[in-house]
């Protein structure tokens, strides 16, 4: 059952056929490419990025390591306008407490999450076990190459625990700039040189 919390919305869309796989982005997820700051176990943080199928699934878990702090970094195939966050965590306190999101900012570490302004954060819902949608402000999320989202706090655990992270939006192929090619008005004769130097003829008046 999937639920929806923003400013805006904070009713059930389990009702709704399909509701987890409308505008699904998981296909569209650079996946080699995902990486994860202070994750417990190596490539803990790429397993917890599922398909919605595998949404309950228990048998992956990202845990945090030397303190409750975690940052994962997403990077996407092309550009996307993103909808919303899929979020299951911990029930109990080593549920992540707050989320913020940077947009495009590869590179991120603890000190630069702590310092830079987020594009949008969540005060994050503690005590289910179900998946729980978290909706963007889309106007500041429509041209998305690469999220980091830094848990930044728990609601008193030792370790923060996510255990499904999925995302809902638009994609969109990304757009090469096209190659422009300028040719010259008039020819210049050291571009036509004959590289062989044969069949010389002497034009010059004796």
């Amino acid at each position: 059952m999937t639920h929806c919390h923003d400013e805006h919305c904070d009713h059930d869309h389990g009702d709704l056929p399909d509701a987890g796989d409308q505008f699904n982005l998981y296909s569209r997820i650079d996946h080699d490419n995902v990486c994860c700051l202070n994750e417990s176990e190596p490539n803990s943080g790429k397993k917890i990025i599922k398909p919605w199928n595998e949404r309950m699934d228990n048998t992956n878990w990202l845990e945090s390591d030397a303190d409750e702090e975690l940052i994962v970094h997403v990077p996407f195939t092309g550009t996307v306008k993103l909808r919303s966050i899929c979020l299951r965590t911990d029930p109990g306190e080593s549920a992540p407490a707050t989320l913020k999101v940077f947009i495009n900012r590869d590179g991120m570490d603890f000190d630069a999450a702590q310092s830079y302004t987020p594009t949008q954060t969540w005060e994050l819902v503690q005590g289910h076990n179900d998946v729980l949608e978290y909706s963007t402000r889309i106007t500041k999320f429509t041209n998305v190459r690469t999220l980091t989202l830094f848990f930044p706090d728990n609601f008193g655990g030792d370790t923060s625990i996510v255990r499904f992270l999925g995302f809902k939006g638009e994609w969109t192929e990304l757009k090469r700039d096209p190659i422009i090619t300028v040719y010259e008005a008039n020819a210049n004769p050291a571009d036509h040189k004959n590289p062989a130097g044969e069949n010389k003829m002497d034009y010059s008046i004796q």
